[in-house]
């Protein structure tokens, strides 16, 4: 018993520190497909968040010197789990009707508020109650060392949760993965304990059938795609979606990343759907004459294929920074496997840098978000590096 006194805190403390920047570092992928991976998005996402928590701190405090209890503590766990599954509805029901309705400046202002404070807000309560628990097991020890401890733990799970939030989860697991499994853990994290101080059977059965229902409503609704989605997953920077339609009356495949028409392939032609992918054409007036040519930014690869299929000799460079999309074009859009093409996953302008090639030609296509291409893409430097890169 003195040994779970000891550490069941501490490890308590360093699992919700892990959600708490989990939720945080998730939740910017979570705008982003309605208002951009903009500058707007990411001040909301630490704003909203650090004010939840400060608040919760507060709070916590406060209800922590009124009634120090371990039921209590645990309690708010489990409900901070329930509010992950209500995060998770919100996202799928009202983050869409709020994305084209409010502006991408107050948009993920508002939308933070609405799906991010609550969790964050309750999850920032745990700190200060965890100090005065500590407290009352060990009151020989000296309020100091007890706060230090406590804040050391709950960091260290942060740091713990951003890391393996940003190079394990989301370049392996889909969000709606991500935000079941943090529901789950919170959940349990809050429910065994209360189990073992006493709780009722009857509270217990009805916190597990509520928790079934709510995590397979979670994981059903997730599974929901368009009846035309033929690929939908999130990658390393945003979700891509694959589906056919029609464009000017004609069947076609398009391929989304989050909320942004990226590509497209007519499927009774090798004809380029969208106009400004044709003026990749320009080259045939300025240097017909193309041996090697650099496309930056392959999307669905539709200017590396009309490449390859008008010059037979030249040797086609593709910089694609996100690793899925090539094996996908391949898949879905009849990218054909020739060794006249060359693979970068790599940013295009770091290439440049890295890369001793010289090219006939350079195309740049490429964006960061549904509503700006990247700031190292538009600069001086860059076309200067671009220019160094020609023949």
């Amino acid at each position: 018993m003195e040994y779970f006194k000891k550490y069941s805190i501490p490890v308590v403390v360093f699992l919700t520190g892990a959600c708490v920047l989990v939720i945080e570092i998730v939740a910017t992928r979570i705008l982003s497909p309605y208002y951009g991976n903009t500058i707007f998005t990411v001040s909301s996402v630490i704003s909203i968040v650090l004010a939840a928590l400060s608040f919760g701190y507060y709070f916590g405090g406060k209800l922590a010197d009124k009634n120090p209890s371990e039921k209590i503590f645990y309690s708010i766990i489990l409900t901070s789990g329930f509010s992950i599954i209500l995060l998770h509805f919100l996202m799928l029901f009202l983050l869409p009707l709020l994305g084209f309705v409010l502006s991408i400046t107050v948009g993920p202002l508002v939308s933070a508020i609405l799906l991010f404070f609550l969790p964050s807000l309750l999850l920032g309560t745990l700190s200060p109650f965890a100090i005065k628990l500590q407290r009352q097991y060990f009151p020989k020890k000296g309020i100091g060392s007890i706060t230090g401890e406590i804040f050391f733990w709950s960091t260290l799970g942060s740091i713990f949760g951003s890391l393996f939030t940003g190079f394990v989860l989301i370049p392996r697991f889909g969000i709606n993965q991500i935000i079941l499994s943090v529901a789950i853990i919170l959940i349990l994290l809050g429910l065994i304990p209360l189990i073992r101080l006493g709780l009722s059977k009857k509270k217990i059965f009805k916190i597990i059938l509520f928790c079934i229902i709510g995590i397979y409503l979670m994981h059903s609704i997730s599974q929901l795609e368009g009846k035309n989605t033929i690929y939908s997953r999130d990658g390393v920077y945003e979700r891509i979606t694959i589906y056919d339609g029609k464009y000017d009356d004609r069947l076609a495949r398009f391929f989304k990343q989050d909320r942004s028409s990226s590509g497209a392939m007519f499927l009774d032609s090798d004809e380029l759907v969208y106009n400004y992918t044709k003026y990749y054409s320009i080259y045939k007036v300025f240097k017909p004459d193309i041996n090697r040519a650099l496309v930056i930014g392959g999307g669905a690869y539709s200017i590396p294929k009309a490449l390859l299929k008008d010059l037979p000799n030249a040797m086609i460079d593709v910089s694609e920074i996100e690793p899925s999309l090539y094996e996908s074009a391949q898949k879905y859009f009849k990218l054909n496997d020739t060794k006249r093409l060359t693979n970068y996953t790599d940013d295009g302008r770091r290439l440049l840098h890295d890369n001793a090639n010289m090219y006939d030609l350079i195309f740049s296509d490429v964006y960061y978000s549904l509503y700006s291409i990247p700031a190292h893409f538009t600069t001086q430097e860059f076309f200067e590096l671009a220019k160094s890169r020609l023949n």
